[in-house]
């Protein structure tokens, strides 16, 4: 069986365009549209000083990762470094921010659907919107 080798075939605009499509969600409109209208633009400085930092912070968690191969993830890295409790947490704070951000989602398609159709519930949007997830 012959060996595979890894080839980087993204580019930078493809790497560019999967981070953009993965920051832009269903609540990023309603939180953005929600804070532009009670700051103004100055709310654009922030996200710029705020983007930055997490650029920053990315960048160097991509660093430790390159270090050692054997670092699967983040929680990997807490794990190495602070300890096994430290590393256990990280990992299912993690997942409670995932299913956290999962219903945000969904509260956010279920205020949009109220918007164009005032008389649906909101409950009844939000679970049919699980529903055609699931």
């Amino acid at each position: 069986m012959a060996t595979q080798q890894l080839q980087r075939e993204l580019s930078n605009r493809h790497i560019q365009l999967i981070a953009i499509g993965g920051a832009i969600g269903t609540g990023f409109f309603l939180g953005a549209g929600q804070t532009i209208a009670l700051t103004g633009p100055s709310i654009l400085l922030t996200y710029i000083i705020i983007g930055f930092m997490l650029f920053m912070f990315m960048r160097g968690l991509g660093e430790i990762l390159i270090t050692n191969t054997n670092f699967k993830s983040f929680a990997d890295v807490t794990n190495h470094y602070i300890g096994p409790f430290a590393g256990f947490v990280t990992g299912w704070t993690y997942w409670l921010c995932w299913i956290i951000t999962g219903m945000a989602e969904v509260t956010a398609v279920a205020k949009y659907v109220s918007f164009w159709f005032p008389n649906i519930p909101n409950w009844m949007s939000a679970l049919f919107c699980v529903l055609v997830l699931m």
